[in-house]
């Protein structure tokens, strides 16, 4: 049997970080998902996925992702029932996840307009080389005979 989810979608508010009374650290959060086809009008569909992670996984998205980061997360689907607080029988579906990573580049979350650590500055640019070949000069070159049996290709 196979139970195997990977989605990619951005979270719709800041994950949740709490410790189980052993210490476990669990993250739930909830990401927005955008269906592959549109509606009648034209609209797209999106489904709203509640995730959570354990351990080293948790404490990875509670660190590095916020409210509208693009995130992938691969995991399995479970299901679980409760009763709620007036004792009505439900289910909840939920995905668990075993991986996260970036879905987007740095740039490109800064550039939607959300935050993100400041980058540590730029290193210097290395010193020029002596001979530079961008400048097109071919001088140190001479064109060889493409019929020669001597090429090692």
């Amino acid at each position: 049997m196979l139970n195997r989810a990977i989605l990619m979608g951005r979270l719709v508010a800041d994950p949740e970080l709490r410790q189980t009374p052993n210490g476990v650290s669990v993250c739930s959060f909830r990401i927005a998902v955008d269906r592959n086809y549109s509606g009648r009008n034209g609209e797209r569909q999106t489904d709203f996925l509640d995730i959570v992670a354990w351990r080293n996984t948790a404490e990875f998205v509670s660190r590095y992702f916020s409210k509208g980061k693009m995130i992938i997360v691969e995991g399995s689907i479970q299901s679980r029932n409760y009763e709620d607080k007036n004792g009505n029988k439900r289910t909840a579906v939920e995905v668990v996840a075993d991986n996260c990573m970036f879905g987007e580049s740095k740039n490109a979350s800064q550039s939607q307009g959300y935050s993100a650590p400041a980058a540590a500055p730029a290193p210097a640019e290395p010193a020029a080389s002596p001979v530079s070949y961008a400048s097109g000069d071919l001088g140190d070159f001479s064109e060889i005979d493409g019929d020669s049996d001597d090429l090692p290709f």
